[in-house]
C-alpha cells in the first residue's frame, strides 16, 4: 500500500503533464496568460503549458484572410445613392494585440470599412465613382491599414466587389452607352463610304490614264507605219532613180516614159491636161507607128 499512493501521485503528474502539452501548427500562434495575464505568444513547435497557471486565451490565425462584406449603401456627391460591396483581404501580424486591441475585430474592420467608404465616395460623382475603382481601392487600404495597426492587423488589399446604382439610373446608362455605340457605329460606316467612294474614283482615274496612255501608244504606231510606209516609197524612188541614172537612158525612152505618166494621169478625174511639145511631138510618131501596124 505504501507505494500505490505516490504512484498514483506520479501517474497522475504524468498524465498532467502530458495533457498540457501542446504543438502549435504552422501559421498559427498561440496566446497564452498566467493567472488571467497575458503571458507570452507561442509559436511553431512543441510547448508546455503549466497546469491550473497558465491557459490558452486564444489560437489566432497568420494566414491571409478573406472577407467579403455586405453591400452598403453610399450616397455620391451628386446625390445618387447606390449600394456597394467590399472585399478585405488582410493578415494579423501581432497576435497579442489583435488578442486584446479590439472587441471583436471582424466586426470593427466591417463598420470601419463602410464608413471610410461613404466618406470617399461622398467627395465623388457618379461618373468618377464608376470610373475611379483603383483610385478608391488604394485610399481605402491605406486609411484602413492605419486604423488597423493598433489592432495588430494589416490590410493587403481592399477591392470593390459590386457597385449598383438606382435602376432608373442603370437604364439611362445603358440608354447613353446604345446612343455612343450607334454614333460610333454611324461614324465607321460614314469612315467606309468615303473610303469606298475615293477607291472608285482612283479607280476611275487610273482607268481613264490607261485608256489615254493606249490611244496615245495606238496614234504613235500609226504615225510611225504611216511614216516608214513613206519612207519605203521615198527609197524604192529613190533606188528607181538610181537605178535609171546607172542604165544612162535615151532621150527617147526618158519622154516615152514621160507620156506613160500622161496617160495614167487622164485616166484620173482630171478634166484638163497640158502636154508638153516634146511630149506632143513624140505621141503624133507613136500614133502613126501604131497606125502602120494595125493596116499591116
Amino acid at each position: 500500500m505504501e507505494y500505490i499512493i505516490p504512484g498514483i501521485i506520479i501517474l497522475l503528474v504524468i498524465i498532467i503533464m502530458v495533457r498540457n502539452i501542446r504543438v502549435v501548427p504552422q501559421a498559427q500562434a498561440y496566446v497564452i496568460e498566467r493567472l488571467g495575464a497575458y503571458s507570452t505568444t507561442w509559436h511553431v513547435g512543441l510547448h508546455l503549458k503549466i497546469p491550473f497557471i497558465e491557459s490558452i486565451s486564444k489560437k489566432v490565425s497568420l494566414k491571409e484572410q478573406v472577407y467579403d462584406f455586405p453591400p452598403q449603401p453610399v450616397i455620391t456627391k451628386d446625390n445618387v445613392t447606390m449600394q456597394i460591396d467590399t472585399v478585405l483581404y488582410f493578415e494579423i501580424t501581432d497576435p497579442k494585440l489583435y488578442t486584446y486591441g479590439v472587441e471583436n475585430p471582424i466586426n470593427a474592420i466591417e463598420n470601419l470599412s463602410a464608413t471610410t467608404l461613404r466618406n470617399i465616395i461622398g467627395d465623388l460623382e457618379l461618373d468618377q465613382t464608376l470610373t475611379s475603382r483603383d483610385v478608391i481601392n488604394a485610399k481605402m487600404r491605406s486609411i484602413l491599414d492605419e486604423a488597423t495597426d493598433p489592432w495588430g492587423i494589416k490590410v493587403n488589399r481592399v477591392e470593390l466587389k459590386n457597385i449598383l446604382p438606382p435602376r432608373e439610373i442603370q437604364d439611362a446608362m445603358e440608354k447613353q452607352m446604345k446612343a455612343e455605340r450607334e454614333r460610333r457605329e454611324s461614324i465607321l460606316k460614314a469612315e467606309g463610304e468615303k473610303k469606298s467612294a475615293i477607291l472608285i474614283a482612283e479607280g476611275e482615274k487610273e482607268s481613264a490614264i490607261l485608256r489615254a496612255d493606249a490611244r496615245k501608244q495606238a496614234q504613235i504606231l500609226e504615225a510611225e507605219g504611216e511614216a516608214e510606209a513613206i519612207l519605203k516609197v521615198q527609197t524604192a524612188t529613190a533606188e528607181g532613180i538610181r537605178r535609171i541614172n546607172e542604165s544612162i537612158p535615151s532621150e527617147a525612152v526618158i519622154k516615152l516614159k514621160a507620156l506613160e505618166a500622161f496617160e495614167a494621169a487622164s485616166n484620173g478625174q482630171a478634166t484638163k491636161i497640158i502636154i508638153p511639145s516634146e511630149i506632143q511631138g513624140l505621141a503624133g510618131l507613136a500614133t502613126s507607128f501604131k497606125e502602120i501596124i494595125s493596116d499591116k
